[in-house]
């Protein structure tokens, strides 16, 4: 194939693909670190969640409240997924995001059964509710860093050459 290459139309449209990408990795960091909405919405709701399961439900109201605290888990998540004026393919995600989905539920679980078995060993009134505030607090204490830990790598992977990705 022989056809010339103007260096200077090739920068430019190299300029013009590369713009855009660099505002969707600034769009992403800022959402990263920004908008704290949802990280307290979901800290009160399980809050909440914990507190209530507290209470001497019967069985029902015991999975009719996972049921709930469940589906509006579920509505938040659709919410603010809509509200993102952007959307990532799925291979912009490392594994750090999913690293960090993994640790966040150990950090959660583990608080939760951890606190809990403390609050019965000491037999302190309303276990209940510490537990839920311990682990909320726990909660809300991993998910910025972990978020920022989590995308802080897409704008290193999309400027490394193919060769040194098909190294690593």
């Amino acid at each position: 194939m022989n056809t010339t290459v103007n260096a200077e139309q090739a920068w430019q449209d190299l300029q013009r693909i590369r713009v855009p990408q660099e505002r969707v990795y600034d769009e992403v960091e800022r959402n990263a670190g920004g908008d704290p909405r949802a990280t307290y919405a979901t800290a009160g709701i399980m809050w909440l969640f914990l507190a209530g399961m507290g209470l001497d439900l019967p069985k029902w109201g015991a999975w009719l409240m996972v049921a709930a605290y469940v589906g509006v888990l579920s509505s938040l998540a659709v919410y603010y997924s809509r509200r993102s004026r952007m959307r990532l393919h799925r291979s912009r995600y490392s594994w750090r995001s999913a690293a960090s989905m993994a640790a966040g539920a150990a950090v959660s679980g583990g608080t939760i059964l951890l606190s809990g078995r403390l609050v019965e060993s000491l037999a302190l009134p309303f276990g209940s509710l510490i537990t839920a505030t311990v682990s909320a607090l726990a909660f809300l204490l991993f998910v910025g860093p972990a978020n920022r830990w989590a995308v802080a790598t897409l704008r290193d992977r999309s400027t490394r050459a193919p060769s040194e990705r098909a190294i690593r």
